[in-house]
């Protein structure tokens, strides 16, 4: 029931909520109220003092914007809407003052600190701040915290919003950090000198106001402003959150998260963060061709005459990774059905059903869990296969959802009733109206894969959560075969990689196919491969991505791949010449008209689609338990692999696993 109240805002009188609070209501009349410690997706905590305003009527002093709410606010003497100032001489004197405050123990660190350029305590002092200090007394100082490889800390420099605090134990559902002490003996601290054990930990970074949490491995590397900004998408999982790479020249810098509430709302994971310095190691920057057991390196020309020549009167297989864009997978599904061949996207062997779109991708939209009353989660880890999704269940949790969970018992951020392991324990299921099924990669990778589908469709609006950026969009273009991969590569003699590093093809002792691997990194695959040709990540052209709901997104070149590597479409474009099977395109432009003509609904960029298909036939379900997809949260791609970063913080992750408290 919507409780509508007006209210007057510096002259303005508009109508909002009763349940807004102050500030909210400013921002409606497009008034910016300055704020530290206010954040609109956490908790109120009302102690920076930064937003004061006046209100007409009330107590003759300042009051908080952000704890206090419309309904609190009395009318004026004739029924007039309740008056609010935002500017008047009261307000300016006390943000002043707090201002002063603030800056009371502020060391003078900003040529030096990472913040500079874009610190909110820079900009409101600019605004609110004075040109002198009386304060002669010297400044505190605070010891810095070691909270591990990602977040540095200069606490001398916090002003005890309490962001990180609320963040860590809100959102990320971990209780390391808190404050300590009162006045000026208060302080920001983690518990026992903690480190942080969470994969969402670097979006502290983002919140803090100041400079006391900065990013360690981009530390005194760049200044904001001299970065180019792309808005692009990210491939670490499918949820498809959507980011922004800095890059300075050639190189990428940073990786930020962008607001979209239907998909990440504000937060990243770890790996989206921090896996750039992946994309400068084990690059493949040209051509190879491998003679006599070994690989040497070869020219474009050269390297595509030896494919082509290997392709020609053959039988081809097409595998298509974890990280490839659509318009890639197309091509690459073109040119080798051309030539009489298959082509496979699940190269994980999921059994998820080919032209279904509500078996693979499910009913249901991200969104649907903030409002869900009961989540199912079937054979998934959502803390390790799509950090920022599992957030959003947190939150519906906190909120007073419900959630069970079928497979291996893992600390998920929250609490959850554990059904069981095995497809016994789904089998006798039960769930209440209106539950959110969510079905993890893990569940449908035995061969009763499609059964468990069946029946976690049978429980409610279902969402399949894709461990892999490239899957939904693979599928809906139809690249994939009867019978899985097996069927793809029986037979084949030659097998063309797309970028497929998590699968094992055999060995050339084993009679094994002639392998061409296309791709960005010198991983698995590449060393299996007899051709290799050099292709772009994801910063370095512009793809198409289907997240895990369905929704097509648009990613944007931030820079240019290394050496003599390619844009995908490109080689792929340039191999058709060389078969005889010439592509009908020559730009990226082409080649979405064609792929569009073929599939309309990817033209309907950042939206999601009802999606429709037949319900599947409940079938008998097997008898194993449910394994998790993802082993190693930070290495399950070829770019994480190829981070000293992840490396470091794989290892770090296994200590704590392996570690024995004193108890045991």
């Amino acid at each position: 029931m919507s409780d509508l109240r007006k209210i007057n805002i510096d002259g303005t009188e508009i109508e909002v909520e009763g349940s807004m609070t102050l500030i909210q209501a400013c921002e409606v009349a497009g008034i910016e109220i300055p704020r530290f410690c206010y954040h609109e997706r956490l908790s109120i905590a009302g102690n920076c003092r930064m937003c004061l305003v006046e209100v007409v009527g009330g107590p003759p002093k300042p009051a908080a914007s952000c704890a206090m709410q419309v309904r609190d606010l009395r009318p004026g003497p004739e029924g007039q809407a309740p008056q609010v100032k935002t500017n008047s001489p009261m307000v300016k004197k006390a943000r002043e003052g707090v201002m002063e405050f603030l800056l009371i123990n502020h060391p003078l660190d900003c040529p030096i600190c990472d913040q500079g350029g874009e610190c909110d305590l820079q900009d409101q002092a600019m605004a609110y701040g004075v040109d002198f200090s009386r304060f002669r007394e010297p400044k505190r100082a605070v010891d810095d915290l070691n909270l591990g490889p990602l977040v540095g800390t200069a606490m001398t420099r916090c002003i005890s919003c309490t962001r990180c605090v609320r963040f860590t134990t809100e959102v990320a559902g971990i209780t390391q950090m808190g404050q300590t002490g009162r006045g000026e003996d208060a302080e920001i601290t983690s518990y026992l000198n903690e480190t942080l054990d969470s994969n969402l930990q670097g979006n502290i970074i983002d919140l803090c106001p100041v400079g006391a949490l900065t990013s360690k491995p981009y530390a005194f590397t760049a200044r904001p402003w001299e970065l180019t900004k792309t808005e692009t998408i990210d491939v670490m999982d499918a949820l498809g959150s959507n980011i922004r790479v800095d890059t300075k020249g050639r190189e990428v810098m940073r990786i930020l998260p962008r607001n979209h509430d239907g998909v990440n709302e504000e937060w990243i994971s770890d790996k989206t963060r921090f896996v750039w310095d992946g994309l400068r190691r084990q690059r493949l920057d040209r051509p190879y061709v491998r003679v006599d057991g070994k690989l040497r390196p070869a020219t474009w020309p050269e390297a595509l005459g030896v494919v082509a020549a290997a392709m020609k009167g053959k039988k081809v297989a097409g595998l298509i990774g974890d990280l490839v864009p659509v318009e890639a997978a197309f091509a690459l599904k073109q040119l080798i059905e051309g030539l009489g061949g298959k082509v496979e996207a699940r190269t994980d062997n999921a059994r998820l059903p080919i032209g279904n779109r509500a078996g693979y991708v499910g009913t249901a939209a991200v969104e649907d869990i903030d409002t869900a009353k009961e989540i199912i989660l079937i054979g998934t880890n959502p803390r390790d296969e799509a950090p920022v999704l599992n957030a959003r269940i947190r939150k519906a949790w906190l909120k007073g959802a419900t959630v069970k969970l079928v497979g291996v018992a893992a600390d998920l951020t929250y609490d959850y009733e554990h059904v069981g392991t095995d497809r016994a324990a789904l089998d006798g299921l039960t769930t209440a109206e209106g539950a959110l099924v969510i079905v993890g990669q893990g569940a449908l990778r035995e061969a009763d894969g499609l059964a468990v589908l069946a029946k976690a469709q049978s429980l409610g609006a279902m969402l399949v959560l894709h461990t892999a950026a490239s899957r939904v969009g693979a599928m809906d273009i139809g690249a994939v075969t009867e019978g899985g991969m097996a069927a793809a590569i029986e037979g084949a003699e030659v097998i063309y990689n797309l970028g497929a590093d998590e699968v094992e093809i055999d060995g050339p002792e084993n009679g094994g196919a002639f392998v061409i691997y296309q791709g960005s990194h010198g991983d698995r695959g590449a060393h299996r491969a007899d051709v290799i040709l050099p292709g772009a990540a994801y910063t370095e052209e512009n793809g198409l991505f289907v997240n895990t709901e369905g929704r097509p997104q648009l990613a944007m070149r931030a820079g240019f791949a290394p050496g003599e590597a390619k844009e995908n479409w490109a080689i792929l474009r340039a191999l058709s010449a060389e078969v005889g099977a010439k592509l009908p395109y020559d730009s990226l432009a082409q080649l979405r008209s064609v792929l569009i003509k073929a599939v309309p609904h990817l033209a309907k960029i950042d939206e999601v689609a009802e999606n429709t298909g037949e319900a599947l036939p409940v079938e008998k379900l097997g008898k194993a338990d449910f394994l998790p997809a993802v082993k190693d949260f930070y290495l399950t791609n070829p770019i994480a692999r190829a981070s000293q970063l992840m490396a470091e913080l794989s290892a770090g992750a296994k200590a704590r696993r392996d570690t024995k408290i004193a108890a045991e």
